[in-house]
């Protein structure tokens, strides 16, 4: 009878030893529930493109687009390296360009009540030779004219106005891979007259007053870096895929255009003004549109125009508070780190009200929001070394002598109550193994609107239902 009560005792404590030890092993899973495990190796874009993990469709009434980086192994752009791609250094230069862009064109339109608009000549915009549009990095080809010709263009949320350079380049083109359209040679081309009242919505979709040449309707885009295009403003046929065309949509043929765009031939605008793409084509895709960006330059994504949501999507609603006519307002309401969400009032966000744009690629956070991020994550990263700054971003780490390294999960909280997590790749931004940066910016003002940028929306199938208004989040859309 001892032996049997020893016997018991020695298996209740093996027992409770083993529970010990397996619940503080479970702990350490739950706290890997709230952290990426990265490779180091995989932090570096391969030097080739990977095949796409889903088939691009045109059926159920949507139209689907591969998305490719314009300076990655993927863009029909760079297959011969012809064009330079910039450094990390000049991509978060243009990227801050463009956000100050949006700031000022944000700000300007609250002061103005929506009305910001200037008046240009046409003929003598001036800019910066060799600038660059911002850092819209991601690239759609689409069909232009009758007969057809393929053009590789930037699709841009953040704009309206659709533009390609045109011949006869009356006054200047920049460097572009693809031949340049010229309308001339298209049947299905039509200049749009200055009397039309369509010429007169540019001063919407541009923020410039149109202006007249011959009787042609002239239109003027310019780019928060200085870049531009001038040009005429007509209808042409627009392909996206062998089922979708559309026979008269309206768009801007560049005769005087500056800007180094990457050998792109123009930008693609998916803004909510009534002369964007998504509006032109609304009867028949509802104004609902999707894209998935790649986690990396060497991957594919893809842009959808119609189409249903993923089952798995959140969907929020869109705010046109601080959202000015173009842009697709958010209503954000906290940020989680490692799994807690952090001590920041929602009224820090309110006051300075949020956008999602597909152009910016740093996601720009309120100053108050920005510190409690970068706290709470150097906190939880304090076993890796910190090094340098990149432009921008002031949380950089080496992680040279690593060959994993564990980060923690960030999520993003909306007033609608949902929360979306960031994919493992939308977390860090790699100059080299030797400089991985948070990949996070705080604006320099409290006011200044919070930019949802691309990098951040990496691997994520956002959904846009303008119709509806509202925006959906779906985890995994590509890869």
């Amino acid at each position: 009878m001892k032996c049997f009560l020893y016997a018991h005792f020695l298996c209740l404590c093996l027992l409770f030893s083993l529970e010990k030890s397996y619940g503080f092993e479970g702990r350490k899973i739950a706290e890997n529930h709230h952290s990426h495990t990265i490779e180091v190796s995989s932090l570096l874009p391969s030097t080739s493109c990977k095949s796409p993990t889903k088939v691009l469709s045109s059926h159920d009434n949507k139209a689907s687009l591969e998305v490719v980086h314009k300076y990655g192994p993927c863009s029909r752009l760079n297959q011969d390296k012809t064009i330079a791609a910039p450094t990390h250094a000049e991509i978060l230069l243009q990227d801050q360009s463009r956000v100050k862009s949006i700031h000022s064109r944000l700000s300007n339109s609250k002061a103005s009540g929506g009305n910001d608009v200037k008046v240009i000549d046409a003929t003598t915009v001036p800019a910066k030779d060799g600038s660059v549009v911002g850092s819209g990095n991601y690239i759609v080809t689409v069909g232009l004219g009758t007969p057809q010709k393929q053009l590789s263009l930037i699709f841009d949320t953040g704009s309206d106005i659709t533009w390609t350079q045109c011949q006869p380049c009356a006054k200047s083109c920049y460097k572009q891979k693809e031949q340049i359209f010229d309308p001339s040679q298209s049947t299905s081309y039509t200049n749009i007259s200055c009397s039309s009242s369509i010429c007169s919505s540019l001063t919407s979709a541009t923020g410039n007053t149109p202006g007249c040449a011959s009787s042609t309707c002239v239109y003027g885009i310019q780019y928060g870096d200085s870049s531009f295009s001038v040009g005429f403003f007509g209808t042409d046929k627009l392909t996206l895929t062998s089922t979708d065309a559309f026979n008269s949509i309206y768009f801007g043929c560049g005769q005087n255009n500056q800007g180094l765009f990457g050998g792109s031939a123009g930008l693609l605008g998916l803004g909510r003004d009534k002369l964007s793409v998504v509006s032109q084509t609304a009867q028949k895709y509802s104004k609902i549109f999707s894209y998935c960006l790649p986690s990396s330059s060497s991957s594919t994504g893809f842009l959808t125009f119609g189409g249903s949501a993923s089952k798995n999507s959140k969907f929020t609603p869109l705010s046109t508070i601080s959202a000015g006519p173009s842009f697709y307002g958010l209503d954000f309401s906290g940020i989680s780190v490692g799994g807690t969400k952090l001590a920041i009032s929602a009224s820090v966000f309110s006051n300075a009200g949020a956008i999602i744009d597909s152009g910016t690629v740093i996601s720009r956070l309120p100053p108050a929001a920005y510190s409690a991020l970068r706290a709470s994550f150097r906190k939880l990263m304090s076993k890796y070394p910190l090094t340098s700054a990149l432009s921008i971003l002031d949380t950089c780490y080496d992680f040279s002598n690593y060959s994993t390294i564990s980060v923690p999960k960030i999520g993003f909280f909306f007033s609608s109550g949902i929360e979306v997590d960031i994919d493992a790749t939308g977390i860090l931004y790699a100059n080299r193994i030797s400089q991985v940066c948070l990949a996070f910016a705080g604006n320099s003002d409290a006011t200044d609107v919070f930019i949802f940028g691309n990098v951040q929306q990496k691997t994520l199938e956002v959904f846009y239902d303008g119709s509806a208004g509202k925006v959906g989040f779906a985890p995994g859309g590509c890869s």
